[in-house]
This record gives C-alpha cells, structure tokens and sequence, in this order.
C-alpha cells in the first residue's frame, strides 16, 4: 500500500495465480486464494513438526540457490551493495531460519504452568497453536528480510501464510513472486503482488492473524481493515543523544553506518541527534571525517553508497532538505535518486526534518542544554521504535534508558541490537504493536492455548464447591484457591 501503481495483483502458486476473475466471480478476487489455504490448514498438515521442518529447510535452500538473482534485484531496485544486501537481507533471515530449526522442538512442546491445591492432580499446561491463516505485508525498505523474518516465525508455529511483499521495490517483488513459491508447499504459501488496490481487496478476506511493517498512515489503514489480530512495526523518528564526554570519532563512525546504511532507509536507524552546542561543534568534523572514510570525497562514486527507491520517497527527502542549515552534504540528483548524506544544524523542533520520519541519508541536530532537557524533549513526542544514547558515563545511560519509552535502546552504537535474534523487536505506541525475531517470531505467530485435564475420579474433593453450599464449604474452597504473598520482594 505504499503507492498508487496499479499492477493487477496475483498469487504464483504453481500455473494458478490465486487471483480469480472478480467480475465473473461476482466476489472478491482473493476469496478463492484464502479459502484454498484455509482448506490445507484444516487438514492439519502444518501442524506437525515434520513440515514445519521442511519449509524451514526448504526457505534456506531458497536463500543459498538464490543469492545472485536476490543480488541482483536489490541493486536494480535501490543499487543496494552487494555486503549490504547480504548482512542485512539474507545473513539475517538464514540466521532466523537455522536458530528457529535449531530450537523448534522445544518452542513447539507444551509449557507447564503453577497449579493451585484444587488441581494438584491435574494437568495444567500452555499449548502454542498455529493461528490459522495469516497476512504478512511488507516494505520497500528491506524487501527481503522484513517478510522473511516474520515468515520464519509464521512457519515455524503451523500457519498458511499469504505474503504481500512492496510493489516499491518491484525487482524484489518480483523475484519473490516468481522464485520463492517453487520452494515452499503451494497449499499452504502464497505470494500475492499488486498495489494499493490489491492490498484493499485482500485486506477484504478474514485472516485469523495480520503482520504488517510500513509506515503509521498506512498503518492505521490496515488496523481499519483488520480491526484484530495485528501485528505492526510501523518505525518513526529514533532519538540521539550524545553526552559531552562521548568519544567524538567513535560516536560519528558509529552514528554515520546506522544513518547511511541502505542509504538510511531503515526504520532502526537514528533519525536526528540531541547534543549540546559545545558537542555539536566538536562532532560535525568527525561526522565529516567519518562519511568521507566510509564513502570518498564524492560518495556518488562509492559503489557502498546505495540509492533512494522511489522518485517519490526522492522528493520527500529533498524536501526536507530546507530544515535549518546544511552543515555536510546536502547534494542530490534526481536522475540517480542519489541524496548525499547530509548533516543538518540549526534545526527547530516545528520544522519539517522534525516531524516526520526521513527514511534518508539525513541526519538533524537539536542542541539541547543538557541531558534531562533531552530526555524531556523525547517524552514529549510519540515514542519511537528506538532510543539511541551515546556516553561514556554508564550511570547516564540507565538514567536514558529508566526515563524514556521506546520499543528498543542501543547505548554506544546504532541499528546493532538487530543483529541479535534473542531480542524482541518491535515498536509501542505509534511505533507498532507487539514484536519478532527468534523465539518471539514464533510465539507471536502462536495462539497460547490455557489446558487444564481433570481425572473423572475424587468426586468428594469435588463436592465441596457444588450446592448447597456451606460455611465450611465456602472456607474450604477458597482456602484451597487462595493464592498467599510468600515474602518481600527485593529491589536490587
């Protein structure tokens, strides 16, 4: 849904596109697609162990058979280089599909819960089942990785899943329509292409379980639509802060790759820098040493300097150019889409750069006074996908992280916390809902069912809680279901 081009949508699976004549049908053109997958999980097929395994297996082959094609596609989409695509695209998913083939089995048994008196004789257990059949709609901005990853999780729990992966980045998209069905079970996965108007109608369908990653507008528009059952990484605008005693050339190295990889189309990445003034005047040359490191006096000619995906998102960024004053950088060509990275200063809080998401080579400076001013102007915007803080000083950091609300925190570095599987990621409040990777792709694809099973035997302990009812009844149930503070709880 991210923007208006009209492909007429379709579903590979095998010779059949999952996509029906809807004015002959008379009905929605995807009714048939979801029905069919609806079908194939009632069968229970992809409950069991055994093919959850072989699409885990089957998805890594994907990724090793088609390393050049997925190469290749993500340099014509946006000129992607060829380490970033594999760090961020396929190295990533591989990693999620072994951790997931590696750990399943004790993801998929039951988890035993505490019992009370009562059912001490009982079974009482969680079981993590399989929603049903679920949507994951992707975006541009890491075309692979951000459908493969929530994939894994969705398959590695027992689903059917209908991917919708960004018509922005058409070359990706196309290499996932055409490729990766052949890999996968065609009853159970699909793929399905097209544009905002596809999008709509599939949206139409009953999904027991909706996965989305875009932006907040377009989100709002999915949660409209899905009304349940959602889960978001929608992004926003991560906060900086860099304390006066940080190591400039460390924080500027550091803050110029999480801003300029993927040529800063990633929703991890920080987004503008709280500083003080004295800080600011100390790391712009190290911010200019560090882009001129990592791409050569013209970054136009790095050939690890990737391109803007769309005219539009070009424009967008431009755009923002106008903020406040540009202090390094600030050179485009709209031919190439090419936005050199870009340091802004002078920037005020009401001005464009500072009210919406960049997904850009651009990087804003706020001065702030100091640190609690900093922490104050966090708290008062949405909170963001991640908070960033840089400083020596570690008491500073937990005094960052203690008062600030993110659905993540980096301290001395940026975008890296990605690379760990055992973290969750995801937003809160206008940066998403509810998270993924590792085990918590799978638990966020599983419906955690309460089982309690009962013997038919010891009616008399039973009795107890039927009518009529007593006062040495009443004291012996509830003293058999009352729950007692065991001690005090010691803060650390």
């Amino acid at each position: 849904m991210d923007t208006n081009r009209d492909t007429p949508g379709k579903a590979p699976t095998g010779s059949d596109t999952g996509k029906t004549d809807s004015k002959a049908a008379g009905m929605n053109p995807y009714v048939g697609l979801v029905s069919s997958l609806r079908a194939a999980w009632l069968t229970g097929k992809t409950r069991t162990a055994e093919h959850r395994v072989s699409q885990l297996e089957a998805l890594g082959r994907f990724l090793d058979d088609k390393k050049q094609p997925i190469l290749d596609a993500m340099a014509s989409d946006m000129r992607k280089p060829p380490f970033e695509v594999e760090l961020s695209e396929i190295i990533l998913v591989k990693n999620e599909v072994n951790y997931a083939l590696n750990n399943l089995s004790t993801w998929m048994k039951d988890e035993g819960v505490d019992k009370n008196l009562v059912t001490q004789l009982d079974t009482a257990f969680i079981r993590k089942e399989p929603y049903g059949v679920v949507l994951i709609i992707g975006p541009w901005n890491y075309p692979l990785q951000l459908i493969l990853v929530p994939l894994v999780g969705a398959i590695a729990a027992g689903n059917c899943v209908i991917i919708k992966p960004s018509e922005i980045s058409s070359s990706t998209e196309k290499l996932v329509a055409e490729m990766l069905p052949s890999y996968l079970d065609k009853d159970c996965f699909a793929v399905v292409t097209g544009g905002p108007a596809e999008t709509t109608q599939l949206l139409e369908n009953k999904f027991d379980y909706i996965f989305f990653t875009g932006n907040p507008q377009v989100g709002k528009i999915v949660m409209a639509a899905a009304a349940t059952h959602l889960t978001l990484e929608l992004g926003g605008k991560n906060p900086c802060y860099v304390a006066d005693e940080s190591d400039m050339q460390n924080v500027a190295n550091r803050l110029v790759w999480g801003r300029c990889f993927n040529a800063g189309q990633t929703c991890v990445a920080p987004d503008y820098v709280l500083c003080s003034a004295e800080t600011q005047e100390k790391l712009l040359p190290a911010l200019r040493h560090a882009i001129t490191q990592f791409f050569g006096p013209d970054p136009r000619e790095s050939p690890d300097f990737a391109r803007i995906i769309s005219d539009k998102q070009f424009q967008h960024i431009r755009a923002l150019l106008g903020s406040g004053r540009v202090a390094i950088g600030g050179q485009t060509d709209e031919k190439e889409r090419y936005v050199a990275p870009t340091v802004l200063v002078d920037v005020q809080p009401s001005e464009p750069a500072m009210q919406e998401e960049i997904f850009g080579p651009v990087l804003p400076i706020v001065t702030v006074p100091n640190v609690d001013e900093a922490i104050a102007f966090i708290n008062s915007r949405e909170r963001p996908l991640v908070v960033y803080v840089f400083a020596a000083n570690s008491k500073l950091v937990r005094r960052v992280l203690e008062r600030t609300s993110s659905g993540g925190f980096g301290a001395n570095d940026s975008v890296m916390q990605m690379t760990l599987i055992s973290l969750p990621f995801g937003g809160i409040g206008n940066s998403g809902l509810g998270s993924y990777h590792g085990k918590f792709s799978f638990d966020t694809f599983s419906h955690h069912r309460a089982c309690l099973l009962r013997s038919m035997g010891l009616e008399t302990m039973n009795s107890l809680r039927y009518p009529p009812y007593s006062e040495r009844k009443r004291g012996l149930v509830l003293s058999t279901f009352r729950i007692k503070h065991t001690g005090t709880c010691t803060l650390l």
